[in-house]
């Protein structure tokens, strides 16, 4: 399990009228919010185009505060009408992270768009080009961190047990289990988990710290009122389809409880799912890659700028450990490892070489070490690493190279550790979840032990990435692994 079950939310079981009061609270809060945020754009956008002086805005001779006031009096409670229309007042994308971003910058774009085909239709407005531009980028960029702060108000909230959805789990299987154990080491899903409904562990049963059977699947109507349910989660395995049936009938039209069926295969709950209809037959598909939309692209953009810049700063240290790797031991320079991809396409990833050219001859000779090397793939004391190797190991220099592997877009500068064919099957049934992302030069296992880790937690690890990503979260691995390479835990 990723994270101690001590990150679970433990709160008292959830009071209807609180609740519905705390939601009403976090929309009002939002709406202020986005007021605010709207305004202050709009107002930014005319500051800079009329007062600043810059001497590329042409200033009207005729005062223009009157005119734009009452401009912006129509188009806030237009922009929020917009904002209601792309869903974001709507509990179940609020705090969304990234998606939340793309909804608002499609209804900031529509709204904008709007004003501009009312300025061809009505030409006696003057509306200022320049002024459209910015209010479009600022009111944007507002709204963004305006929601962004709010967000980190209520994850903070939620660590405390307030602004949490009551849950319940139908299903004490491998798969309800896997569930559970992902939203508990996610605090911020804001979620209280009350417990398992299940037909074959007896009422009491602790399915996991803290979580216990409630009862039988039947009981599901009387658990729903006792702790204030407005989620149940069914994990489809662990149910027949006529108790599955009996179960959405129950709850099918009620306002109050939304029932959620897990597609069974929980192992691909990293790649996520789509609803395709054919002939009018709604189908499930499987995500072939993990990250889309604007995930990709701020991804892509962090990765390119980066690495870009790191080659050009960094191009004189390659020349230095060039030489003195050529100094130290006949070879190449660089290392290729043949490794999987995204898709599990294979490619070379580039390393400084470390080992001497007869490195597994030397790996025979002491056959004592074979076995570490089949567990691990890596070795404490290996004897086949060069002297200057060592040190470009400890320092997690030899590694530099890979930043070329980026700009090929082979890898990625945060993602799971790579792999190669070999070691697939020290992923089992996660092993699809590994190939629909790019592999990193740095991700949790680097920042967490590196070497020091077994395998079985470098394959946990990994998992949470691929569910938990979130530009932030690259950010804030590529900030722990600067101190984490200086500490040098766990380089060898």
């Amino acid at each position: 399990m990723i994270g101690s079950t001590e990150a679970r939310i433990h709160t008292l079981p959830v009071v209807t009228n609180a609740r519905w009061a705390e939601e009403k609270l976090l929309l009002i809060a939002l709406f202020v919010t986005d007021v605010v945020a709207v305004a202050l754009g709009f107002l930014l956008a005319y500051l800079i185009r009329f007062e600043s002086g810059f001497p590329l805005f042409y200033v009207h001779e005729q005062s223009v505060v009157d005119f734009y006031s009452r401009l912006v009096f129509w188009l806030i409670p237009l922009w929020l009408l917009i904002f209601a229309a792309f869903q974001l007042y709507d509990f179940h994308i609020l705090f969304g992270g990234t998606r939340e971003y793309a909804h608002i910058f499609n209804a900031c774009t529509t709204g904008m768009m709007a004003v501009i085909v009312a300025s061809f239709l009505y030409p006696e407005l003057q509306i200022a080009r320049g002024w459209l531009l910015l209010s479009w980028m600022l009111v944007t960029g507002s709204v963004t961190v305006g929601r962004f702060t709010l967000r980190r108000v209520v994850y903070r909230m939620r660590t405390k047990g307030r602004f949490l959805t009551a849950m319940l789990i139908v299903g004490a299987n491998e798969e309800g289990i896997a569930i559970a154990e992902q939203l508990m080491n996610n605090p911020k899903a804001g979620v209280w988990l009350a417990g398992f409904l299940d037909d074959h562990h007896p009422e009491g049963t602790e399915v996991l710290p803290g979580l216990r059977v409630l009862g039988p699947t039947a009981a599901a109507r009387t658990m729903v009122h006792r702790f204030g349910v407005q989620e149940v989660v069914v994990a489809s395995t662990a149910l027949p389809r006529e108790r599955l049936l009996a179960l959405f009938q129950t709850f099918g039209t009620s306002e109050d409880v939304n029932v959620r069926l897990s597609s069974g295969l929980f192992e691909i709950m990293t790649t996520g799912l789509r609803v395709k209809e054919i002939g009018n037959i709604p189908l499930l598909s499987v995500n072939k890659v993990r990250l889309t939309g604007l995930d990709v692209v701020l991804k892509t953009v962090l990765d390119y700028t980066l690495a870009t810049l790191a080659l050009l700063a960094l191009w004189p240290l390659f020349l230095v450990i060039a030489i003195a790797i050529k100094r130290d031991s006949p070879g190449p320079v660089f290392y290729r490892r043949r490794v999987i991809g995204v898709g599990g396409r294979p490619f070379d990833a580039l390393k400084f070489r470390t080992m001497y050219v007869n490195g597994d001859e030397i790996l025979a000779q002491h056959p004592e070490l074979l076995e570490e090397y089949r567990r691990n793939f890596k070795l404490k004391d290996d004897p086949r690493v060069t002297r200057v190797g060592r040190f470009l190991r400890r320092t997690s220099l030899d590694e530099l190279p890979q930043l070329i592997n980026v700009l090929r877009g082979e890898m990625s500068l945060v993602g799971p550790r790579m792999i190669t064919a070999e070691e697939t099957a020290k992923y089992g049934k996660w092993r699809m979840n590994l190939l629909t992302v790019k592999p990193g030069i740095t991700g949790l296992w680097q920042v967490s032990g590196r070497s020091d880790v077994s395998y079985e937690e470098r394959v946990r690890m990994d998992m949470h990435y691929i569910r938990n990503y979130s530009i932030w979260l690259d950010l804030q691995i590529l900030f722990q692994t600067v101190p984490a390479v200086l500490k040098k835990q766990g380089a060898y």
